[in-house]
């Protein structure tokens, strides 16, 4: 049995084969935690949690990059989708949302994205103190909810931890930092936190100053969490030609799915040394405790 954390099936890339997706993921053995990013993907989540009797689960919340005036456009598999931002966090709305099932295991996914971030020092300033005044709203909605949270960091590592660190009265107990891509000092930090570290297909890629191998060495096997983040992020191997069947060198664009968590699993296993059988056994009980599932 594998658990894919965090999982997007929610999102519009899985519009015209969901069931298909999910089918596949219930005769392969993977349960899935698909996880909001806005209200309506935070909605479809719990939706589609509903429909499901077993294995699959919820998380809402309203990611950092999706608190704002312009609407975002993302490009998967060469396809192009615009996703509408929220011009601002309606608390109580989110509440209602958050209470509505059982299927709910998480607020998420929340923090700081600093990727697409102004030029000027001025915006720079407000642009990461919105973020963070929204990240201290969330925090407080999972503490209402006693909710572990689903944490997003991208390029501000440095600031979570200090917010976290400054804002004791907030800091959620319990919590993953989501498909992780930091150094080795700031992964002890959240270990530090008690928090669960979550890998994906980024595993696989070569990013200058990141160490993965180290990283998922240094993380104790109790606190590894294994995700897709589906559609994105496809891991390595089933993107390689002896999976598509196209022409070696060539790079298909495969969208993800939680049936390909398996590889992110082996990929983890050979590096702790472990069986593949072990690490998805203490993935999966790891997964069932932090989020009560």
């Amino acid at each position: 049995m594998l658990i894919d954390t965090h999982a997007h099936l929610n999102s519009s890339p899985f519009e015209k084969d969901l069931e298909k997706v999910i089918k596949r993921c219930q005769k392969n053995n993977v349960w899935v935690i698909n996880v909001g990013i806005n209200y309506e993907t935070s909605k479809k989540a719990v939706e589609i949690a509903e429909k499901y009797s077993k294995g699959i689960f919820a998380a809402v919340g309203l990611h950092p990059d999706q608190l704002g005036e312009k609407e975002v456009k993302i490009k998967i598999n060469n396809a192009e989708y615009i996703i509408e931002r929220e011009k601002q966090f309606d608390y109580e709305k989110y509440k209602k949302l958050a209470l509505s099932s059982e299927k709910i295991v998480a607020i998420g996914e929340i923090g700081l994205d600093y990727y697409y971030k102004p030029k000027t020092k001025k915006k720079l300033a407000l642009f990461k103190e919105k973020q963070k005044r929204l990240l201290k709203q969330e925090l407080k909605l999972a503490k209402e909810l006693n909710l572990p949270v689903i944490f997003h960091c991208r390029m501000a590592h440095q600031d979570l931890i200090e917010f976290l660190s400054e804002n004791l009265e907030t800091r959620p107990k319990k919590a993953v930092a989501h498909g992780f891509v930091g150094n080795t000092k700031e992964l002890q930090k959240y270990l530090d936190f008690g928090y669960y570290i979550g890998f994906n297909g980024i595993i696989f890629k070569t990013i200058e100053g990141i160490d993965f191998e180290a990283n998922i060495k240094k993380t104790p096997l109790n606190k590894i969490l294994i995700e897709t983040d589906c559609p994105f992020l496809t891991p390595l191997p089933r993107r390689s030609p002896a999976f598509s069947g196209t022409k070696a060198g060539a790079t298909p664009p495969i969208r993800n799915e939680p049936i390909f968590i398996k590889f992110v699993a082996e990929h983890i296993a050979k590096i702790k040394d472990i069986s593949f059988e072990k690490l998805a056994e203490i993935t999966f009980q790891n997964a069932k405790k932090l989020f009560k599932i």
